[in-house]
């Protein structure tokens, strides 16, 4: 390793280290904070990112990558020192234009909004929260002004989660597929839900459960914690050491905590995969969030709802909650979990409807950020394509547009997931035809979480550190 080289990765890993710092914060404030710290947290928070920022920005880091390119010219690409270089130098020139100042802003807003949501989720009261969503599409304004004009103003909050992804790229997904999910949702008719599942299934035991699974998956106790919150999601702060979220219902089996742990687990398992050697460097995380949530989808979906999957988990699962599986056969409860039902939530729809549950986002998002659409308006707009695309028409917000927590501080995070639904597919392939998708068939942990996918991109003091659903 040359001392350029040597000397980066020290620099990053002192940026690595206060992003670090400010996940754990934000762990404790999604988890185990006090509602009366959040004001206190979103400025520490705001601070931490702040400094990072600052640090990474400096002219030291371009000399170091300007040393750096004549030494990497002749490795192969997908080396870790060429992508090392190669993300740095992308990440580096992206956060240069955004001042440090807008950048703490933006923090602040983030952890601020977490509360003033999860209150108004909580009390089905848009009107406390639309202060909120005003101010963070004005700041999402100004940090779309420190980049040239792109084809489309959304390209650039895209690019943050899809690197290199244009807007246009997934309208056209999104509309082959629209016509074809609306369709199999029409054709699934009115049929009513089985009565089990509506449980009881008590918390207690569901966590249990959630644990065992997740061990079996992959998620050993020496390196994986799972924690209640309001909406779940997957924090990592190494390699080694990755916090995963869920949230519990006794009375609906759809909106239990073991498909949500399931889905947290495979962001999880994907952080876990990456070599340790890469941690505290902006290799050390997914190189985009829809090949992350694709992780998550195939460990939720396509392990977590398959028939193979259940022949080894049912008996244990129908023994713990007897009161209301102990008359059911497999196969009907099989059929319930992956019966296609429009839903109000989108974390607990069917795989059909979920597409077009993000379908609604990325359109709605794009016409408040850049379409005129005010956030005056955003409750009965949402309502009335709720009722088009899925056929229901959620009856308060708390079940319409204050479901997600995505918009509390941060926009253009909803596209991703259908488009990892299809990557989870195609990786699924060549897999089912060899294996069988249970926990005793699972592959090995991966070299690097972005040797498969060249060098993407996440900066590395101003990417999304959690995976929220």
């Amino acid at each position: 390793m040359s001392d350029a080289l040597t000397q980066l990765r020290a620099e990053l890993a002192r940026v690595a280290d206060l992003a670090i710092a400010a996940r754990v914060l934000e762990w404790d404030q999604l988890v185990m904070m006090p509602r009366g710290g959040a004001g206190t947290r979103a400025e520490g928070l705001a601070t931490l990112d702040r400094l990072a920022h600052e640090l990474f920005v400096r002219d030291q880091i371009g000399e170091l990558l300007d040393r750096l390119d004549p030494e990497v010219a002749d490795l192969d690409p997908d080396s870790d020192d060429a992508c090392l270089v190669a993300v740095t130098r992308r990440d580096w020139e992206k956060a240069r234009r955004v001042p440090a100042e807008l950048r703490g802003e933006l923090t602040k807003l983030a952890s601020e909004g977490m509360e003033a949501w999860a209150e108004a989720r909580a009390n089905d009261d848009y009107a406390s929260f639309r202060p909120w969503l005003d101010r963070t599409l004005e700041l999402k304004h100004r940090y779309v002004a420190c980049f040239p004009p792109a084809d489309d103003p959304y390209d650039l909050l895209l690019d943050d989660f899809e690197p290199g992804m244009r807007t246009e790229e997934v309208r056209r997904v999104f509309g082959r597929l629209e016509p074809a999910l609306r369709e199999l949702v029409a054709a699934a008719g009115d049929e009513e839900p089985e009565p089990f599942v509506a449980g009881p299934y008590p918390r207690e035991v569901q966590h249990e459960l959630s644990v065992e699974v997740v061990r079996a998956f992959g998620a050993g106790e020496d390196s994986f914690r799972l924690d209640p919150t309001v909406h779940p999601f997957c924090l990592s702060f190494g390699s080694q050491d990755i916090r995963l979220t869920t949230r519990y219902a006794e009375d609906d089996l759809h909106a239990s905590s073991l498909f949500s742990t399931m889905h947290e687990a495979g962001h999880g398992l994907y952080e876990h995969g990456g070599d340790p050697a890469l941690d505290r460097t902006p290799l050390a995380t997914g190189c985009s969030s829809a090949l992350h949530e694709s992780q998550s989808r195939l460990w939720e979906n396509v392990v977590g709802r398959s028939l193979p999957f259940w022949r080894w988990l049912y008996p244990r699962f129908r023994d713990a909650f007897g009161d209301a599986l102990a008359d059911v056969p497999l196969e009907r409860f099989h059929r319930a979990i992956n019966r296609p039902r429009p839903s109000f939530i989108r974390v607990d729809a069917d795989e059909t409807t979920y597409g077009l549950h993000i379908i609604l986002r990325f359109s709605l998002e794009q016409e408040l950020l850049f379409g005129g659409l005010s956030t005056a308006d955003l409750p009965e707009a949402w309502n009335a394509r709720m009722e088009e695309l899925v056929g229901v028409r959620p009856p308060n917000d708390r079940l319409g547009c204050l479901q997600d927590v995505h918009w509390s501080g941060a926009c253009s995070a909803t596209s991703r997931p259908t488009s990892s639904e299809t990557s989870s597919r195609r990786r699924s392939g060549s897999a089912s035809r060899t294996t069988s998708p249970t926990p005793t068939n699972r592959s090995s942990k991966g070299r690097s979480a972005r040797s498969t996918s060249g060098c993407a991109s996440t900066s590395t003091a101003t990417a999304a550190s959690s995976r929220p659903r």
